[in-house]
């Protein structure tokens, strides 16, 4: 979502108010920000592709939302498409006339089409009585001045004519790009490779104003009173009074290559070999790159489009961004239809793989190693959910969720031990080795299991059994909780398999966790999980072998000062350690955040005592501290869950609204922009100074570095927005740092609107 952009309403109002971390244990006041929910623009892309062998040259759109395409097979327009569903470029066969006729040129005067061929220009608008002759039977550029006047060119030639007859013609040094016309001084502005030239209406007369190399693009800025000439390096900006340039050339871009500039609603759009920009009040750059915006990353021409939109035309077809005012519940709810539609498989939440590429229709729910995992951090999205607005949908929601992961324990042999996941025999696609028959001769499931489905099931666990009102489903979550639990506690903090051995990463042992030297990250992160995971199941339960054993851990085992050693001391294994310490701590783990921040809803909201909770608060705020750069909605969403008054809501805020409402996996590579400075290789893995919004960065789960300019593929897959988006957004709900939206501004009051929400 590109901020600021075509008079959105972008309002982060920031009230305070007193709300409670309604922990069990005891109710503290705290005074908190809240985002009101209002509406902010929301982005997204429809796209045509071109389906024959033809070269796009110019888009336009008239008056009533017709878009015109200019090409060398002749006039396209364009064919169905929708968001996520592409359509196509066809012939524009409505007004047979212009069937028979060659047109070179297309120009909008008072939004309505007029077209230039090697006779005349006509129109079909008013009535059809524009038809101008013209003896420039090789023209290609078309400008239109006042009362129906017009400027065109075939490159070294210049005519300039009325509705009676030819006024004037010359000729100009080099071949003219583009023609744009100034109504302010009654002037033409010309644009060749190496010079800028005015035709003076009044004196009839070209002027060369400004000179310079492989210019490329141009438009008149009214804004600013400039002339915006884009170069293969970069553009430059030119007084439109003095003919003077402004200040140096900008090559601090996102490509230099500038192959079209136009200004749309008092902003400037620039397109490129790589890619379209526009340029932000702010002076930064909102960035339109790859599948997920575009056909084809190599833009020909940009122009308005209908109702706020605006058309980017590239090699390979017509990309039309559009803007919708919403809300974040507007888009909450389309994301709840987009998990429901395409991403539950056996209960769980999933993804779609094997797509043939962008076409989500043609992939396939595939089995995960994080099957419990995602699906427990969707659980916990529906639980908020439900908390908040007592919907059965959502409470139907986590039934199943909760059955899928019921059914991880049952599946397996193994008394408490969480499978991977599970599916019907012969269509586990992956690691085979780890798949195991279940007794049901219909069924395998997925051993291995690791530390971080354990985390992740005792979060949705925990917070099933605190929040939700139907009493089964509260017996069902702690009995889920207690016999996981049960299994970790009676087999000495391991993780017991299939085979009688402990899973590679499922250990919370002194003798695993203390043989890491103390700057490796698992030696703290496995502390925290481990202590709340003992904290909640005794809140739940009332066993006190879990109280028991949690402060034999602390206080016995060194795990207090473990989970509160401070992140800067986190680092690199000296060269003397072990090997797997070393292989764990070469850079910064992006995953262990996630199994860090999941465990900080029962670290600190089930903690034993006071004194604990003041220490867990440091250690979170300290590890929150150290994430800020990353602007993780997530982190700073669960950080709330402390109380304090500073948990960079904005910054979640910017999250939630600018995450891309397309979830596909289209390759994304911002390493080559020009307008970031990248830092220098560094353990946290951070490679720019700040960090990109999420709609410009490949699709990642809260697992991934945000700070990861590249990845992703050819769109072969669809992410679930249920652990991606939707748990941040309902935990802010439930926390009562998001507000509900105002009934009079969410897009969803409107049937009409609610229909077009639908069609997303």
């Amino acid at each position: 979502m590109k901020s600021l952009v075509h008079g959105a309403i972008v309002c982060l109002c920031i009230c305070f108010f007193s709300c409670t971390t309604n922990a069990p244990n005891q109710q503290v006041t705290h005074v908190q920000p809240v985002h009101q929910d209002t509406l902010y623009s929301q982005d997204f892309s429809i796209q045509y592709n071109l389906t024959e062998e033809a070269t796009l040259k110019k888009v336009l759109c008239d008056r009533n939302g017709r878009i015109s395409i200019l090409s060398t097979a002749g006039l396209r327009t364009t064919h169905a498409g929708a968001f996520l569903y592409p359509g196509s470029l066809v012939p524009e066969v409505s007004y047979r006339p212009l069937q028979d006729r060659k047109i070179t040129g297309l120009t909008l005067y008072e939004e309505q089409l007029v077209y230039l061929d090697d006779k005349a220009l006509l129109s079909n608008a008013w009535a059809g009585k524009l038809y101008i002759n013209h003896s420039l039977p090789g023209a290609t550029l078309v400008a239109p001045g006042e009362d129906f006047s017009f400027l065109l060119s075939d490159g070294h030639t210049v005519q300039y004519l009325t509705q009676k007859q030819v006024l004037w013609q010359g000729n100009i040094p080099g071949p003219v790009i583009d023609i744009v016309f100034d109504k302010t001084r009654n002037t033409f502005w010309l644009l060749t490779e190496k010079s800028l030239v005015t035709f003076s209406v009044a004196k009839q007369t070209l002027d060369t104003v400004f000179e310079g190399e492989d210019f490329t693009c141009f438009t008149l800025a009214t804004a600013t009173h400039e002339i915006i000439v884009g170069s293969s390096n970069g553009f430059l900006r030119i007084d439109a009074s003095s003919y003077q340039q402004k200040g140096e050339k900008q090559t601090k871009l996102p490509w230099t290559h500038i192959t079209s500039v136009q200004e749309i609603d008092n902003l400037l759009w620039f397109g490129s070999e790589k890619g379209a920009f526009q340029l932000l009040p702010d002076g930064k750059y909102s960035y339109y790159a790859s599948k997920r915006w575009l056909p084809s990353d190599k833009v020909i021409h940009i122009a308005k489009g209908h109702q706020g939109s605006v058309l980017i035309l590239t090699d390979k077809g017509l990309g039309e961004i559009h803007f919708r005012d919403m809300t974040l519940h507007d888009k909450a709810l389309y994301f709840e239809q987009q998990v429901r539609k395409r991403h539950i498989r056996n209960g769980f939440n999933a993804t779609i793989a094997g797509m043939t590429p962008g076409n989500v229709s043609t992939g396939y729910l595939e089995d995960s190693d994080n099957d419990g995992l995602w699906t427990a951090m969707y659980l916990g999205s529906q639980v908020f959910r439900y908390a908040v607005t007592k919907s059965e949908d959502a409470l139907q929601n986590c039934r199943e969720s909760l059955d899928a992961m019921e059914r991880l324990y049952t599946i397996n042999p193994v008394a408490g031990f969480p499978s991977r996941s599970f599916e019907r025999r012969g269509y586990a696609l992956h690691d085979k080795a780890r798949w195991r028959p279940a007794d049901d001769p219909q069924w395998d499931w997925k051993s291995t299991t690791s530390s971080d489905e354990a985390i992740g099931h005792v979060f949705a666990l925990s917070a099933m059994a605190e929040l939700l009102e139907d009493q089964e489903l509260r017996r069902k979550a702690i009995t889920l909780l207690d016999t996981l639990m049960q299994h970790v506690v009676s087999h000495d903090f391991y993780l017991i398999d299939w085979d009688g051995k402990p899973t590679q990463w499922g250990k919370w042992h002194p003798d695993y966790v203390n043989a890491r030297p103390k700057m490796v990250g698992d030696r703290k992160l496995n502390s925290s999980n481990i202590i709340a995971m003992l904290q909640t199941a005794y809140h739940f339960t009332r066993k006190e072998i879990y109280k028991e054993k949690a402060f034999e851990l602390m206080h016995e085992h060194g795990y207090l000062d473990n989970l509160k050693r401070p992140i800067k001391e986190i680092g690199m294994a000296p060269e003397s350690a072990d090997e797997l310490s070393k292989n764990l701590s070469e850079a910064w783990n992006h995953s262990d955040d996630e199994m860090y921040f999941l465990g900080y809803w029962g670290l600190y909201r089930y903690a034993f005592n006071d004194s604990l909770k003041m220490m867990y608060k440091e250690a979170i705020l300290d590890h929150w501290e150290a994430e800020r750069p990353e602007k993780e909605g997530a982190w700073n969403i669960f950080t709330a869950i402390t109380g304090v008054s500073n948990f960079d809501l904005n910054e979640a805020v910017w999250y939630l609204q600018q995450y891309p409402l397309d979830m596909r996996t289209w390759q994304i590579t911002n390493s080559q922009r020009k307008d970031i400075d990248l830092l220098a290789p560094n353990f946290r893995q951070q490679t720019t100074q700040e960090v990109l919004p999420p709609d410009e960065l490949p699709i990642n789960r809260h697992n991934a570095n945000r700070f990861q300019l590249d990845g992703g593929d050819q769109g072969t897959a669809e992410y679930s927005a249920g652990d991606i988006w939707l748990l941040p957004y309902w935990m802010g709900r439930y926390l009562g740092v998001i507000s509900a939206p105002k009934a009079s501004e969410s897009a969803t009051e409107n049937l009409k609107d609610k229909e077009l929400l639908s069609d997303l």
